[in-house]
């Protein structure tokens, strides 16, 4: 691997009620033993100063990461504010976590930042503060200039990535939306991404069918060959090593697994629930198609178990690792 070069990574605080200064913590804490590279919080100082164990300390621009990282834990203080309370989401935590967000995808624009990892939010919270977004994908990709439906979903774990092609949307509305153009785009961008983010020279891409034994030929629905079919068949034109459409029921077992690198699947719970299954504890949100490195913890807010001291910081030392590795092979292909 080329030599290590990036800055260092932004985390965004996330909501400062649930879990997300806990496991950033923990993160530092375990930094030595996961091989972590150098990173630093946003956030209010406050929510990081009361961490059990975990010494912290003010730095005032990026570049003073890298100092003091194997001695405390970096933190961009951006909100002035008393500590949260943990599990009491408020005003104040929404606007704590969509100011350090703002701030992570300036710094990762800007070059100061050599990558960014978000800590879960509270939508919920966020919109009540203006955020118009449907997740902080849809909002970092507007931050660095790039449609939304060009921005993409990645959930990865050691053994398994998958690329839901429709997200948020009723299962109802899924046959609608699922067209060539859009099964084109994702496929490219999941290509395109294991080439440059994975470091795979030729990707191996499957595809899930949409209806149960991807169709039956025609007999239990008819979008395989009606609309999945005809996709595949040009991006095989363009070269692109991708399957046709494959029964979901047998294609996440370890013997179907080893045979491609990154599955495509027509809906959410078709992607997430094999990925959460193997991958509960160290799966990573990755955002592909941006200017940007961005990762995210596979989890959200867990607001019953913050202030506790037992939230597990897997998914967030994976999301760290995950981006470095990114970087790298990004440095790798890039020059």
């Amino acid at each position: 691997m080329a030599e290590w070069t990036a800055k260092p990574f932004a985390i965004s605080c996330g909501d400062p009620a649930g879990v997300g200064p806990e496991i950033i913590g923990k993160s530092w804490q375990r930094r030595a033993e996961a091989g972590l590279k150098p990173f630093f919080a946003i956030g209010n100082f406050a929510d990081f100063d009361n961490l059990a164990g975990i010494p912290v300390r003010k730095i005032e621009q990026p570049m003073q990461a890298s100092d003091v990282f194997d001695e405390a834990l970096p933190v961009f203080h951006i909100h002035e504010a008393a500590a949260a309370i943990p599990g009491e989401t408020t005003m104040d935590g929404a606007q704590c976590s969509l100011h350090a967000l703002e701030i992570a995808c300036g710094l990762a624009r800007s070059g100061d930042a050599g990558a960014i990892i978000t800590a879960p939010v509270s939508k919920t919270q966020l919109y009540k503060v203006g955020f118009r977004y449907p997740g902080q994908t849809e909002f970092v990709s507007e931050r660095c200039g790039i449609a939304r439906e060009n921005a993409v979903m990645m959930l990865a774990g050691p053994s398994l990535r998958v690329v839901p092609m429709t997200t948020h949307i009723a299962l109802k509305e899924v046959a609608e939306h699922l067209t060539a153009p859009l099964i084109i785009a994702r496929a490219r961008a999941a290509e395109k991404a294991m080439i440059r983010n994975f470091g795979i020279e030729k990707p191996r891409i499957a595809i899930s069918g949409l209806n149960p034994h991807a169709g039956e030929n025609g007999n239990l629905g008819d979008e395989e060959q009606r609309i999945m079919q005809p996709a595949i068949d040009e991006l095989r034109l363009d070269g692109m090593d991708i399957t046709d459409p494959m029964p979901a029921d047998t294609m996440f077992h370890e013997e179907a697994r080893i045979k491609y690198d990154v599955a495509l699947c027509p809906y959410h719970d078709q992607a997430l629930i094999p990925l959460k299954t193997l991958h509960f504890f160290d799966g990573v949100n990755i955002t592909l198609g941006l200017p940007i490195v961005r990762t995210s913890p596979d989890h959200g807010t867990a607001f019953n178990i913050a202030g506790q001291g037992i939230a597990d910081p897997r998914s967030m030392m994976a999301a760290i690792q995950m981006a470095a590795t990114a970087v790298a092979n990004r440095q790798i292909h890039d020059h």
